[in-house]
This record gives structure tokens, sequence and C-alpha cells, in this order.
């Protein structure tokens, strides 16, 4: 008798059993930062393309939008073909893409030593962001007038829109991915004997390298935005002309091909510029 209460009262004293725990269905399609194949990434890429134009064509073929505002895919193709052919528009494609790198590269030189001595050099930092910031917000189109007045209406005027459109930019995001290196690194650096100008060459410089070439990459993209802005005023050549020109006649074929043109080589050259990424940067994260 004594035994079971013993018993009884040991089993009074154990906690009672949780619930057992819910069972949380996942997606395996949607699972947050989740990788997929590069099968997927480019059927789904491509899936969005494709749904894209069957839209743009039920939209101008079914009568939904008149052919005045927007031309449909078949007349486009039609148009870009005529540019080609008749027109001379892949001079109009090399003048455009020489203008972009002119005023990148230009951009890049300068700034990249620049944004790595603002981020290494509190001092540096100090002196220059508050006017690289002020700069920073104003819109390079801004510009387009003093720069016909100093540089005429030729081919040094619009590479300067595009230097002054990318290199504020790079200058600052530049600056903020050096200043943020790890402090541990640094330390340890000085720690095995590193002088100032060492701990800039050999530490803060490769950790933010990764980084700096993805910077470069995206403004990248942004250069080609100036460059339009560039050749729509005072341009005898080039894709923003041509689709100048086109708007006056009305001519929408020929204005969406040559935006689909400036996407197909900007995506082109954001595949080139990540595989060189990859090449140089094996170690590192970016994708």
């Amino acid at each position: 008798m004594s035994a079971a209460k013993d018993d009884v009262n040991a089993m009074a004293r154990e906690p009672a059993p949780l619930p057992a725990a819910k069972k949380v269905l996942h997606n395996p399609l949607m699972v947050p930062l989740r990788a997929v194949s590069i099968g997927q990434r480019w059927f789904l890429g491509i899936g969005f393309f494709v749904l894209f134009f069957a839209f743009w064509a039920l939209a101008t073929f079914g009568g939904w939008v008149s052919p005045t505002f927007l031309a449909d895919p078949v007349t486009m193709v039609h148009e870009g073909y005529l540019l080609f052919t008749e027109y001379n528009f892949s001079l109009d494609i090399g003048m455009t893409v020489m203008r972009v790198l002119g005023g990148f590269i230009l951009a890049a030189v300068l700034a990249v030593p620049l944004g790595i001595m603002m981020g290494s050099y509190k001092l540096v930092e100090a002196f220059l962001e508050p006017f690289v910031s002020f700069c920073r917000y104003l819109p390079a189109s801004a510009f387009i007038p003093l720069l016909i007045l100093w540089a005429g209406i030729g081919e040094m005027q619009k590479i300067l829109v595009i230097f002054i459109g990318s290199f504020f930019q790079i200058v600052l995001m530049i600056a903020v991915t050096v200043g943020a290196a790890r402090r541990d690194l640094v330390e340890a650096a000085y720690t095995l004997g590193a002088s100032n100008r060492t701990i800039v060459r050999r530490v803060l410089i490769p950790g933010a390298a990764p980084e700096i070439a993805e910077l470069l990459r995206l403004v990248l993209g942004w250069a080609w935005t100036y460059v339009i802005v560039a050749e729509l005023i005072g341009s005898s050549s080039g894709i923003g002309h041509m689709i100048v020109d086109s708007q006056a006649l009305l001519n929408t074929g020929q204005i969406i091909f040559g935006i689909i043109v400036i996407g197909c080589i900007g995506l082109i050259s954001d595949f080139i510029f990540k595989a060189v990424n990859r090449r140089l940067f094996a170690w590192s994260c970016v994708s």
C-alpha cells in the first residue's frame, strides 16, 4: 500500500507532457532564401518575357490599345529590321555604347581610388563627404545646358553627362563599403605589425573588392539612363537620337525597338560583369 502511494505521489510530481508541436507545412517552391538551380533560373526568367510579350500581343492585336500609342510586336520587329537595313542603326548602337563606356570608365577610374580614400581615412571622409553627398542628389540632366556651353554638343558633352551621373554615386557607395570593414581583421593586422598603408592595401581593399565590383555593375546600369538623356539634346546619332526622331513621326514601333535594344545590351553587359566578378572573386559570395 505504501509503495503504491509513493508511485502516485511520484506521478503527481512529474510535469505534464507538453502538447505535440503543430506540424507546419512548407511550400517547397517558396522557401525563403532557398537557392534555385540554373535551369530553373533560366526557365523562370525566359517565362516572364514570354508572358510579357503574350500580354502585349493580346492588347495590341485584340484592339484594346490603338497602334498610334503602342505598336504590336510584329510591327516592332519590322521597324527594327528597317532600322538596320535602311537607317544604319548599328552605327547608332555603336555610338551609344562608346559613350556609355567612355563616361563610365572615366568615372570609375577617378571615383574608385577616391572612395577608397574616404572609406579608409575618416579625416578625408569628413572633408569630402558633405560635398559628395550634395552632388549625388543633383540630376545629371540639369548640367546639360552648362556642359553644352563648356564642351559644345560633341562627344565630350555626352560623356561628361554620364561621368557626372556616375562619379558621385560610385565615390559614396565605395566609401561606405570600405568603411564597413571588419574591425577584428584590422586589429589583427596591426597586431602582426602591419603599417597604416599595409592595412589599406592588404586588408581594406581586398575585403571590399567583391562589393566594389558589384557596385560598379549596378552603376553601369544607371549610366545607360544618363546616356539616353544626353542624346536627347544636341545629338545627331545614338539610340536616344533615334527615339526622339521616331517620336516626332509617331513611330512607336521604332521607339519600342530602341528601348528593347537598350535593355538587351544592358542585360548582356550585366551577364558579362557577373561572369567576370565570379572569376575574379570566386572565394566571395558574389552571385
